[in-house]
């Protein structure tokens, strides 16, 4: 089995740099013109397998636009890289469509495309149930079957509520880690509670990174897709991770630094 693109090191400096941050507002001001910031996730995370291997699947419903009602992000467990994901529900059926390259990851679901997207030849197809789901993944001549259990669930779209432990996998990676969002219901309502920080090599959390528990709760939860709640860019040659708050207008941003003395990622002062 190929698995093209778990086998890539997705190393894009995803929307980073002032570039990107401006679109960013643009599109966050934007959506807010038209809905309150309540009620922009619903975050269904399954795990399972594509033949023999197993994965991790994390997927958000919602209009995007150009047709794309899902965008998500799954990752194989043995390469824990996460893989970016787009495509269109209807009924139970669910076409996913696999990003390979910053391109297409830019042009899809930063920019997002002027044209109604074309899911023909994409890789996963899927019956969703309430318990999981069940299809196939094909490239090529490959097909392979796809089986997924739901754990886990985030819905903010009325009172707020949290099903399982909510592990978001970023979009955003580096060569040697990605990152995760542990996703809380606390009394100021949902948002991310701590940013895991997890080495590729070994699948092993090597840091946490803890946000403060008070009346706002807005870590997280900046009105984009939930997977670009945190981003990674490059600055003079060292990898910087952006963690997105809500509020603020376009929201707000908290930058780690990797310190490879220390090992870890430490706030920018």
């Amino acid at each position: 089995m190929s698995r093209a693109g778990g086998y890539v090191v997705l190393g894009w400096a995803w929307r980073g740099g002032l570039a990107g941050r401006f679109i960013s507002a643009i599109l966050i001001l934007l959506a807010l013109g038209g809905q309150a910031v309540a009620g922009w996730y619903h975050v269904e995370n399954y795990q399972g397998s594509i033949g023999s291997h197993p994965i991790h699947l994390s997927l958000q419903t919602y209009d995007f636009g150009s047709g794309i009602m899902v965008e998500g992000s799954y990752f194989y467990d043995d390469r824990q890289s996460p893989i970016p994901l787009y495509g269109k529900l209807s009924g139970t059926g669910m076409v996913l469509c696999e990003i390979s390259d910053e391109k297409q990851f830019q042009r899809i679901l930063v920019i997002g495309s002027k044209t109604p997207i074309d899911t023909a030849g994409c890789a996963l197809n899927l019956d969703v149930t309430t318990g999981g789901a069940t299809g196939s993944w094909s490239q090529g001549t490959e097909t392979y079957p796809v089986i997924l259990t739901r754990v886990a669930g985030l819905d903010d779209t009325g009172e707020g509520k949290i099903d399982g432990s909510v592990e978001i996998p970023f979009w955003a990676q580096t060569a040697n880690d990605r990152f995760a969002g542990i996703y809380t219901n606390t009394s100021a309502g949902i948002c991310m509670t701590k940013m895991q920080v997890i080495r590729k090599h070994g699948a092993k959390v090597v840091q946490e990174i803890t946000f403060r528990d008070d009346d706002v709760c807005s870590a997280g939860m900046l009105m984009t897709p939930i997977y670009m709640n945190v981003e990674k860019w490059i600055e003079h040659g060292k990898d910087v991770i952006s963690v997105n708050f809500r509020g603020g207008g376009a929201g707000t941003t908290i930058d780690y630094i990797f310190d490879p003395a220390a090992r870890k990622y430490r706030q920018r002062q």
